[in-house]
């Protein structure tokens, strides 16, 4: 207790002096960085997830064939979530002289449970959410069922026995995102209505729906209990469910703001060894004084360690305090902006926040500090003698670890996690060469300078340790930052090109052999670029490596098990497109086997355990088919063409039954393209994606707001860190500057001699902070986000720039006093 008031006494001596105020700043800015960065995802995460369940209705969804009773009813009850029911049939629609078969689907009261249908309910109306669903005795239908069947609001339209009242056209709908190839006009009405109708009979092919939603942790606790309890023709889906392209956006999401959590522990980090460094040799004298006073080791480290330990508890008090604030009012700004509703945070991010900056504050100022017992007596009259403390290193090492396993916590990805602590060492062993062979340099060239130049540069080298661990310093934090920057540009760019406005919207099947040149010619008369058809072939697994095979073999993985008992669609290609790439094995691009060879999507294999060198065999209209696996694919489902999770080699399944399948854009001002088409060619089925566009278009904005938000948030607290490292080791330039005042030195002189050191240090950590960034961020970019790559040197070269401009403006703004200050003020200040 007593060496803990000692530690107290001396926080607040060095409070009132400002020798902790560097240290004190640069922990709480690193704290509010971690910590508002962790809020602001954390609310983020919570309301992208709660906006991505709008396209189930609900939080999960359970299907089956029959009424949803028993075990899983009873856990929704358990759980006390809210609930609703659905029932789904197929049935032949009238409209007027038209009749088509229809998707039909019934709605309890209360559904949707998330999001709301987007609906047309009078001519010329703009499109607006619905308030609840169809009243009793009249429907909704889908647009482009509407358009099918020439269908117009106010119309009667006829369900089995019962006419029902057309008041609305749905553009967009909850649940579209899971199941939207469906290739009938979507009709929806209240399940009161159904009984009347008198389609619910013996032998009716139903499928019904339970949809719950609530808090997440009532959410999961369901889910863990129905999921074992499902029965037989029954499956569970969450938004993990839903399609690749929902899906994708998500993940990539979450990865990204993971990233800039990294990069705020990384920028910390920076920040607190710097500042650290500096205030453990501001102390030097003061612990020397000490020694001469018979303190003894374990007291000096208790005392500058415990001032550590108070020091970094009030400074992430402050931190995550004022975090909370920040996040408060970014959150209120993007409810507005992204016009959803954000939930509030949980405290695991204070909690992450008090971690880092403890862990941090440990790990790179404990070093330091405990070389200070190591003092000798005799720096109270030789100010050059510096200790050395052999146990820092072990207490560094430490550290770094810590570092690394907070990055690997922090990243929730093994590869994130590797690629940037391998982007740091490597970044600091090149900065480190680099300043070392800068300062060699220097001192050669040293003598044929003039002016003001050779002084700015003479002390580049005059303190080489200094000097490489403030071009490491910042170095590494510029990297953080253009790494963040670079990836933030590749993911919204992708994004723009994926989800582009002429993407697909209308998937056209069952196009036979003979019509191909038909549905050309009808869509050149429609002004469509020609579309790319591409044969489809249905068959069900039979066999693997000999084996019969069904789903029975999957009963341990449910959607492994639908999908061994669905019946699959398969393709042939002679070459792969832009959109698949291998990941594995040989494609048979430019040339014909000589037995059939399969390339199949990577995931869909793995979920099916499915290996290079296997051979799969199917049964397509009573006809064997027997190919092996030659290659997994990778598949960009966010392009919205037509792709297989199986694709044969060229010729391997000449004279098997087969129709074809495409994707063309349809202008928004067609809108009679489908009835059209479908009056022309019976047989085709025309399904519309527009409004799965729309909402993976939405989602997708969600998302890049989010990412921008979190991006400049992350930028800004980056460069107010960054600003406390470049400052913490500035009392030697101070002191200099204020020995060449006293000496007649000019303030031209000193600015000049200044600025060409910044200028130095700044190119060469700008420029090294560059390049590893481009280089590391093609490595996240192509291993972690699943994006292409391409080197962007312009924009390195931009950033070797602004690093340079940096840390010029930063060191030019922490050493003017030395020009506004008197020359005694200042040596007295440091000198004391």
């Amino acid at each position: 207790m007593k060496t803990l008031r000692m530690a107290w006494r001396q926080l607040l001596r060095d409070a009132a002096a400002g020798d902790i105020r560097i240290l004190f700043a640069a922990l709480v800015l690193a704290v509010v960085a971690v910590t508002a960065v962790g809020f602001v995802t954390d609310r983020a995460e919570r309301a992208l997830a709660i906006e991505a369940n709008r396209l189930l209705g609900g939080d999960a969804v359970v299907r089956g064939d029959a009424p949803i009773t028993g075990a899983v009813r009873e856990a929704a009850n358990a759980a006390g979530l809210r609930r609703t029911e659905t029932l789904s049939l197929d049935s032949m629609i009238r409209a007027g002289e038209q009749l088509r078969l229809g998707d039909l689907r019934a709605l309890g009261e209360g559904f949707p449970l998330r999001g709301s249908f987007r609906i047309i309910d009078a001519a010329g109306a703009a499109e607006h959410d619905a308030q609840g669903i169809p009243a009793p005795g009249t429907l909704w239908m889908s647009q482009s069922g509407a358009e099918t069947l020439d269908a117009k609001i106010g119309d009667s339209i006829g369900i089995g026995d019962s006419q029902l009242r057309l008041t609305a056209l749905v553009v967009q709908e909850p649940d579209a995102s899971m199941d939207y190839f469906n290739v009938a006009p979507k009709v929806f009405l209240n399940l009161a209505d159904v009984r009347a109708t008198g389609l619910v009979q013996e032998g009716s092919r139903l499928g019904y729906r339970l949809v719950v939603a609530g808090d997440a942790a009532a959410v999961e606790r369901f889910t863990a209990i129905a999921r074992p309890a499902l029965a037989r023709g029954q499956r569970l889906e969450t938004i993990q469910d839903a399609r690749p392209e929902i899906r994708s956006s998500l993940d990539r999401a979450g990865r990204f703001l993971g990233l800039a959590a990294l990069v705020s522990v990384v920028l910390a980090a920076v920040a607190v060894a710097m500042a650290a460094r500096r205030h453990s040799e501001r102390h030097l004298s003061g612990t020397a004084v000490m020694r001469c006073l018979g303190a003894s080791q374990r007291t000096l480290v208790g005392i500058h360690v415990g001032e550590l330990i108070l020091l970094g508890l009030i400074a992430c008090t402050v931190g995550v305090l004022i975090a909370y604030g920040l996040q408060w009012a970014i959150g209120s700004w993007l409810q507005a902006e992204m016009k959803i509703s954000i939930p509030p945070a949980g405290w695991l991010p204070a909690l992450q926040g008090y971690g880092v900056g403890m862990i941090v504050l440990l790990a790179f100022g404990a070093p330091p500090v405990l070389a200070l017992r190591r003092v000798p007596a005799l720096r109270v009259l030789r100010r050059d003698l510096d200790p050395t403390e052999p146990s820092a290193w072990l207490v560094a090492l430490t550290g770094f670890v810590g570092l690394g396993a907070l990055l690997w916590w922090k990243a929730g990805s093994a590869t994130l996690g590797t690629a940037m602590l391998l982007g740091i060492l490597g970044t600091l062993a090149v900065l480190a060469l680099l300043a070392w062979l800068m300062i060699l340099l220097v001192r050669r060239l040293r003598s044929r300078l003039r002016g003001s130049l050779r002084y700015g540069l003479a002390n580049v080298s005059r303190r080489a340790g200094t000097s490489v661990a403030q071009v490491s310093a910042l170095g590494l934090g510029l990297m953080a930052l253009l790494l963040l920057t670079f990836v933030r540009t590749d993911l919204l760019d992708r994004w723009q090109l994926s989800l582009a406005a002429d993407a697909p919207n209308r998937f056209i099947i069952n196009v036979q052999e003979d019509q191909q040149a038909e549905v050309n010619a009808f869509m050149a008369e429609q002004k469509i670029a020609p579309p790319v058809l591409f044969p489809m072939i249905r068959g069900r697994l039979v066999s693997l490596n000999g084996k019969p095979t069904s789903g029975a073999d999957y009963a341990d993985d449910q959607e492994a098990k639908r999908r061994a008992e669905r019946e699959f669609n398969l393709s042939t290609a002679a070459t792969l497109r832009d959109d698949n790439k291998v990941t594995a094995g040989k494609f048979w691009n430019g040339r014909t086997p000589a037995t059939p060879e399969l390339s199949v999507e990577e995931r869909f294999a793995e979920q099916l355990g499915w290996k290079i060198g296997d051979r799969v065999a199917f049964d397509i209209a009573g006809q064997p088919f027997e190919g092996k696996i030659t290659s997994l694919r990778s598949v960009d489902w966010e392009s919205f063409r037509p792709n297989f999770f199986v694709i044969a080699s060229p010729g391997s399944m000449e004279g098997y039954p087969a129709s074809y399948i495409t994707a063309v854009s349809v202008p928004p001002g067609q809108k009679r393209f489908t009835a059209q088409l479908v009056e022309r060619f019976p047989n085709l089925s025309v399904i519309d994606v527009d409004a799965v566009l729309k909402q993976v278009r939405s989602t997708a904005d969600q998302v890049s707001t989010v990412v921008q938000v979190v991006f400049w948030f992350s930028l800004a607290a980056g460069v107010l860190v960054l600003l406390a490292a470049v400052s913490a080791s500035q009392d030697e330039r101070l002191l200099e500057g204020g020995v060449m005042r006293v000496l007649g030195g000019s303030r031209r002189q000193l600015r000049l001699a200044q600025a060409s050191e910044f200028a130095a240090i700044g190119l060469l950590s700008g420029l090294v902070a560059a390049i590893a960034a481009s280089v590391l961020s093609g490595v996240i970019a192509t291993q972690v986000f699943d994006l292409p790559w391409k080197a962007n040197w312009s924009l390195a070269a931009i950033g070797g720039g602004l690093g340079m401009l940096a840390a010029l403006t930063a060191g030019l703004f922490a050493t003017r006093r030395v020009l506004d200050a008197p020359p005694s003020v200042t040596l007295r200040e440091l000198q004391g």
